[in-house]
């Protein structure tokens, strides 16, 4: 049932209140505008670098100098070549002050008029592209003049802390003559240029395969209402719809009303009507999704479509994951939500990495964060009872578990990503998978391909037999927990494995062995926070990068889980399939 669903229509801005923050004070003042928070943001990137606690993908931007006391800050240089440029009001309203603007493929520059009182020409502001999510023309309130406005999202934030994007809208007005056809034809050539300009440059990497969602562009917003702590409805309505509607995002919104709802729905609707699925929830509920689309007989075409996580629950794990490889700052709450969102709005999307999970008892499943069973998972769980706390519930969690420390006893082996030393090469098998390198799937086995059939896991053996000859098997067979993990966060303040990537081809596996103190153990998931762990040094913890594991309890104790869910303690064991499918991503 799609409680409360409805069609959004694209986004219109309204006519009115879109010029205010700028006008004439002695000459144009745009102090607003003049403080790109790009600055401020790479400065806090090479700081953070500087800490071991992030890291930024791109090269950082040079930081200016410190401005003087009351003086604006320039606006961003090597714009481009100007494309178009015009002199407008600044703001909807008849007998706004005139300012130049000057369009270039990066940004929307904003000038002094030659021979205004307010000194020599040049830009006094600059709205970058990048921070664009839409534009729109519309005829003025009154006369023939015409009106265009710009939507941005730039990075702002105070002195200290993490800046968080808040919303920035320009409007100007068009009036170069009575025609108000005329006017409005250019004030329409502008916002489409605008819009153009703004969609993401597809980037072109070896191996790695990008693309851009459409425009106007339709989703299916999958929501859980009770995920979190209870909001997730109220924040989709007043943080996720507003920005989606100024993108020209049509959304189609599904209310799931119990478990394995969105499971039923993407495995059993046509989809093609949308272009993208959303996820508004916890991790829970993109895990039903992945696996309600792998279930389908055209699930290899589906996968395709892509897919969107905003965070509505109280781990956000995948949600921080795409916010750290933006390159973002970490943030919670609600200023993750605008990043997220606008992740969304921009439209990039890339290829991701899943895991195959199978079971003893025979079931299959496909794993989009992590598998873990031990202490990690007795916090997610014995937690849940807190959820009204938020990711507070982790903290007390972990508190309640430390103070009851259990050992879990049980067999780990691993094929590791670079063989170890002293390890039997492996062995080449002529009928193994392939990869196809245009489109990075792992191919099945020649000969054995067949309609709808899934990907074979290739790397695994049944798990009535021992793991082949040049598999790992760790010695100590005590454990106080074993985590398989493929994206960077276990939850919005975890940073578990810093050198994740959504498709690196890799399981990043942790193992804590018996006899590790609680005071060692609270120090390592304290300096998870910052990402600096492994820095500890602690001998407890091992960590090594996989492409298969096998883990095989001596008994059914303790709690397994994956991407969040329950499973049943029983032997299990997975290996990564490259690039199976596709997720909003900023970067």
């Amino acid at each position: 049932m799609e409680g409360g669903g409805h069609r959004g229509s694209p986004g219109r801005a309204p006519p009115g209140g879109g010029g205010g923050g700028g006008g004439w004070v002695g000459g144009l003042n745009f102090y607003e505008w003049g403080r790109p928070a790009c600055h401020c943001r790479a400065a806090r990137r090479v700081s953070a670098a500087s800490s071991g606690g992030r890291r930024s993908p791109v090269r950082p931007a040079p930081v200016p100098p410190p401005m003087a006391a009351g003086r604006r800050a320039p606006p961003e240089p090597g714009g481009g070549p100007v494309l178009l440029q015009g002199i407008f009001g600044a703001g909807a309203t008849p007998g706004a002050a005139s300012c130049s603007l000057v369009l270039t493929a990066r940004e929307l520059q904003v000038r002094r008029p030659p021979g205004s009182s307010g000194g020599s020409p040049g830009p006094d502001a600059a709205l970058r592209l990048a921070d664009c999510v839409g534009s729109v023309a519309f005829p003025a309130a009154a006369a023939a003049a015409a009106c265009f406005s710009v939507v941005c999202y730039p990075f702002r934030g105070p002195r200290w802390g993490s800046p968080a994007r808040q919303r920035l809208e320009r409007t100007f007005r068009v009036c170069l003559g009575p025609d108000a056809e005329g006017n409005l034809r250019i004030a329409q050539a502008w916002s489409r240029r605008i819009r153009e300009l703004s969609v993401p440059a597809v980037p072109t990497q070896d191996g790695d395969s990008y693309g851009v969602l459409p425009r106007p562009c339709r989703a299916l917003v999958l929501l859980n209402p009770q995920s979190g702590t209870g909001r997730a409805l109220e924040d989709f309505q007043a943080v996720v719809q507003p920005m989606l509607a100024e993108a020209d995002i049509a959304t189609t919104v599904f209310i799931t009303e119990r478990p394995h709802h969105a499971h039923e729905k993407v495995r059993d609707e046509d989809l093609s009507q949308w272009d993208t699925l959303v996820v508004m929830a916890g991790d829970g509920l993109l895990y039903e999704v992945v696996n309600g689309l792998m279930e389908r007989p055209d699930w290899e075409e589906t996968m395709k479509k892509p897919l969107c996580i905003l965070p509505g629950g109280s781990g956000n794990a995948l949600a921080a994951s795409i916010n750290h490889y933006a390159g973002n700052d970490h943030v919670t709450k609600k200023k993750l939500l605008t990043n997220c969102t606008f992740i969304l709005c921009k439209g990039l999307h890339t290829q991701m990495d899943l895991v195959s999970l199978s079971t003893a008892s025979g079931k299959r499943l496909f794993s989009f964060l992590g598998f873990g069973w031990g202490f990690i998972s007795d916090v997610d769980i014995d937690s849940e009872k807190y959820r009204w706390l938020g990711n507070a519930r982790f903290t007390l969690g972990t508190l309640q578990c430390l103070a009851k420390l259990r050992v879990y006893q049980g067999r780990l082996s691993y094929l590791p990503a670079v063989p170890e030393q002293g390890s039997p090469p492996a062995p080449r098998d002529p009928h193994a998978p392939v990869t196809n390198g245009q489109a990075g799937r792992i191919l099945p086995p020649a000969g054995t391909e067949a309609p709808g059939a899934l990907p074979a896991d290739s790397l695994l053996v049944p798990l009535c037999q021992p793991v082949p000859a040049h598999w790992t098997v760790v010695p100590e067979e005590e454990f106080v927990s074993v985590y398989a993990i493929y994206q960077s966060h276990l939850g919005t303040n975890l940073l578990m494995a810093p050198a994740a990537q959504l498709h690196d081809g890799c399981i990043h596996l942790f193992y804590l062995k018996a006899g590790i103190s609680r005071v060692a153990l609270l120090k390592i998931f304290l300096a998870m926070a910052r990402g600096t762990h492994l820095d500890l040094n602690c001998p407890h913890l091992r960590y090594v990068p996989v492409r298969a594991f096998r883990l095989e309890p001596r008994a059914a104790t303790g709690i397994m889980t994956v991407d969040g869910e329950v499973l049943a303690c029983e032997p299990v064991q997975g290996q990564i399939h490259s690039r199976l499918c596709r997720v909003l991503s900023g970067s």
